[in-house]
């Protein structure tokens, strides 16, 4: 269908389609006209057509008429910046800025995080991947900057140490075997420990804590063992009943 594009100069047909985006018809007007699709603002009613949408979203038809701004190519200009403090800051940036690249000069300018940062233009919250001349910013246009808590990251907590006292019966020659270990550690670790120190023989022998036999794969933790106990270390081993 042919639309009308209208520029200072007069009006310029163009063949366009309904599922056709705002951004491929910059495109062809860069063709046409010689003018890169950065310095073009095409509206409609006042409203300026954002790139990524279709031209079926603005209801454009056929014969319907677009008006075509060009800016001129050095298009930097001041926008004003406030904050909830009441500061404010004045930022030069251009129209093809995006919203991203507007948090990073606020984030070079008073040191705020870019996480933290929430913008709203006329009540509308920015999108990062905007451009400026998407929400119609412009010259000395005001940006709202909200500061988002940072959210408190959860604390893992840290496994706790424990200095613990092996006794060995009798018949593994009645020794007191101070061990360094984490509360995490299970059964099976005191165990090896005990093998690698050549504490204990290779034989067969089990573990008992206040008086109850400990499972090699729980925890230290899990038989509740705390900080200065004694484990007692009796040879032999331990039926399913048991």
């Amino acid at each position: 269908m042919i639309i009308y594009v209208v520029t200072e100069e007069g009006e310029i047909p163009l063949e366009v389609d309904l599922m056709e985006t705002v951004l491929v018809v910059k495109q062809k007007l860069q063709l046409l006209l010689r003018v890169p699709v950065a310095r073009q603002t095409l509206s409609i009613y006042d409203i300026e057509l954002v790139d990524g949408f279709e031209m079926e979203f603005y209801g454009i038809n056929k014969n319907t008429r677009i008006n075509l701004t060009i800016m001129p190519s050095n298009n930097k200009f001041q926008i004003v910046v406030k904050l909830l403090t009441r500061d404010q800051i004045d930022l030069e940036v251009e129209a093809m800025d995006t919203v991203i690249s507007l948090m990073d000069k606020i984030h070079n300018n008073i040191g705020v995080p870019i996480r933290q940062l929430t913008l709203f233009y006329l009540g509308t919250e920015l999108e990062n991947h905007w451009r400026l001349s998407d929400y119609g910013i412009g010259l000395h246009s005001e940006i709202l900057a909200i500061l988002k808590p940072v959210p408190h990251s959860r604390m893992i907590p840290q496994p706790r140490r424990l200095s613990l006292v092996v006794q060995t019966s009798s018949s593994l020659n009645s020794a007191s075997i101070p061990l360094e270990m984490n509360e995490c550690d299970t059964v099976s670790n005191v165990r090896e420990l005990l093998l690698e120190k050549n504490y204990l023989p290779r034989n067969d022998y089990f573990f008992i804590h206040k008086q109850r036999i400990m499972k090699d794969n729980q925890s230290l933790r899990s038989h509740g063992v705390k900080n200065g106990d004694s484990i007692q270390v009796f040879q032999g081993t331990v039926s399913k009943g048991e």
